[in-house]
């Protein structure tokens, strides 16, 4: 007679730490489920990018609008003259790198979700959660990671 596993079986045998170990484990990563986003990477390695990294000049960056900088996963909005803003460059929906900024708005096309590019808040779903803020310096012309 042979004997199969199922999840049940490992369930009872497990108790509740390896039952509760198990169902976070099998946690959604990058739905909409309240999770917080993923530390700022470098060139997809994994590792921070580095504090002080330029970013860009600031007369790259448009008023009214902004640049993302895909690698740093950043993107750096000026919703007035002078005035800077750095958001994740990662979609609190599901985690789609956004795509472009314009017209008041940071968009996501794996979607259709926006945030505004003053504060990051969500324009238009399908996400519930603003753009988490990033720390930026503005030294003269310069845009740098703080």
């Amino acid at each position: 007679m042979t004997t199969s596993t199922t999840r049940r079986t490992v369930l009872l045998a497990t108790g509740a730490t390896g039952a509760a170990a198990l169902v976070a484990a099998c946690g959604g990563g990058g739905d909409d489920n309240g999770s917080a986003p993923t530390a700022t990477t470098d060139q997809g390695t994994g590792t921070s990018a580095p504090a002080g990294q330029e970013l860009s000049s600031t007369d790259e960056i448009p008023v009214g609008g902004g640049k993302i900088f895909k690698d740093e996963e950043v993107v750096v909005t000026q919703p007035e003259q002078g005035r800077f803003k750095a958001f994740s460059a990662i979609c609190t929906h599901q985690r789609c790198t956004v795509a472009s900024v314009s017209d008041g708005t940071i968009n996501c096309v794996c979607h259709g979700s926006k945030f505004r590019i003053a504060d990051g808040s969500v324009a238009h779903g399908p996400a519930t959660r603003p753009l988490p803020a990033e720390q930026i310096t503005v030294e003269g012309d310069s845009v740098r990671l703080a």
